[in-house]
């Protein structure tokens, strides 16, 4: 039989950054330990793509850089437009986060730089694998991540589009709408590794609370729902094990999670000790559950060299 694996990303990012007015802080530092061992526990290696306020952190240095040299996870990297230098002055149109890819090619690269070189500084181990802020990727950045050593990609959504949240300047977010489910090529040779997300069906019972939620969960069970190995909150693992059961033979799933919702109150999600805590019977229920279904656990720049041995071999 093939082998099967079970892939963990990590925007490693400050606290609550999806509210644009908030100022950056790294209080979820001190919560991510927890998550680090969890994954142990069931021999799973999470990639930790870091962007530039945690990796300027000490507290969260100190602590990964033993796992990561231990071959306990990956340090990946993360870039937020917004708060990596170098600053560049642009016209902004909104007051929302900016896109990468809304500055000019050489404020990209410097940026792109910036990020690499200090992963390098404090991990001693250059960054191979890559998810942007926001989800948005152009030609460009995909050039600037291989010119720069990288290998692989987890930036794609598959079947979903973001044209419709707009950066600072008024620029759309990338359509994925179309793109492929499963790990490819790209034309600039880095791996792409797609988050799993995944089109089904399936009726939630414990949202047919009144008349109108029933009238909308009646509409999602015919039309299909969008599916994430994500949990936006805290009942979201129903329809994540919906969807493994559907995809169990899938060779490769990637789970995603911010740091900030390890945290009571660093995200929208999860907003106190209790959803914390039920997050986490969701997490270690989702994790046994791809045990039983026999995936192992591995980080992105181990998965890179078996696809691309594979792919010479052919």
């Amino acid at each position: 039989m093939k082998d099967k694996y079970f892939l963990i990303s990590v925007d490693t990012e400050g606290d609550n950054q999806w509210d644009p007015s908030k100022e950056v802080s790294t209080q979820n530092v001190e919560y991510i330990p927890r998550f680090q061992e969890l994954c142990e526990k069931y021999g799973y290696k999470p990639v930790w793509l870091s962007n530039y306020e945690m990796v300027c952190d000490d507290k969260y240095v100190d602590y990964m850089k033993p796992k990561q040299d231990k071959g306990l996870c990956e340090i990946g990297m993360h870039l937020h437009a917004w708060f990596t230098p170098p600053e560049y002055p642009l016209e902004k149109k909104t007051d929302q986060r900016d896109y990468l890819i809304e500055y000019p090619y050489e404020v990209m690269e410097q940026k792109i730089i910036t990020m690499t070189d200090l992963i390098e500084e404090k991990f001693g181990t250059k960054p191979v694998s890559h998810r942007s802020g926001r989800w948005a990727m152009d030609d460009r950045y995909f050039k600037l991540l291989k010119q720069y050593g990288y290998k692989i990609d987890c930036s794609v959504t598959p079947h979903v589009s973001w044209e419709k949240n707009l950066g600072s300047t008024g620029l759309g977010g990338t359509n994925y709408s179309e793109y492929n489910e499963k790990p490819y090529v790209t034309e600039y040779g880095l791996l792409e590794i797609p988050v799993t997300i995944r089109h089904i069906r399936y009726l939630d019972a414990s949202r047919m609370t009144g008349f109108l939620d029933s009238l909308r969960e009646i509409k999602r069970w015919i039309l299909g729902r969008d599916q994430w190995l994500r949990f936006f909150e805290t009942g979201s693992y129903l329809g994540i094990r919906k969807m493994l059961e559907k995809n169990k033979n899938e060779e490769v799933l990637l789970f995603m999670i911010h740091s900030a919702e390890l945290m009571p109150g660093g995200s929208p999600y999860f907003k106190d000790s209790n959803d914390i805590e039920a997050l986490y019977k969701g997490i270690e229920d989702m994790f046994k559950f791809v045990q039983k279904m026999n995936y192992k656990g591995i980080t992105m720049k181990d998965f890179y060299k078996i696809e691309m041995e594979q792919k010479s071999e052919k």
